[in-house]
């Protein structure tokens, strides 16, 4: 992905760029405890979601909790689903 200096904006104006058809690498950190390491997905976008989640409690109804998600699919035909969060990093790979 580079040098890992791609902020959640220029994430965010990537991804409402993408349009079904676009192929993508996705890069995401995860964090556990201190421990952290890098995972990538390289896909066709199939379409963008912005979806309701129940991870938080105690909301109220008119409240949601909501995560934009890309569905891809990998070169296998495995579709996978991916949420954005600000450790999120997208590289459109068509020129």
């Amino acid at each position: 992905m580079g040098s890992g200096s791609m902020s959640t904006s220029d994430a965010l104006e990537i991804y409402r760029k993408l349009q079904s058809g676009d192929r993508v690498e996705v890069t995401h950190e995860v964090k556990v405890g201190f421990q952290s390491w890098a995972t990538s997905a390289v896909g066709t976008l199939v379409r963008k979601e912005r979806r309701r989640h129940g991870l938080h409690h105690q909301r109220s109804p008119d409240e949601p909790a909501m995560s934009d998600v890309m569905i891809l699919r990998r070169a296998d035909g495995e579709l996978t689903t991916i949420a954005l969060d600000e450790f999120t990093k997208l590289r459109c790979l068509d020129a």
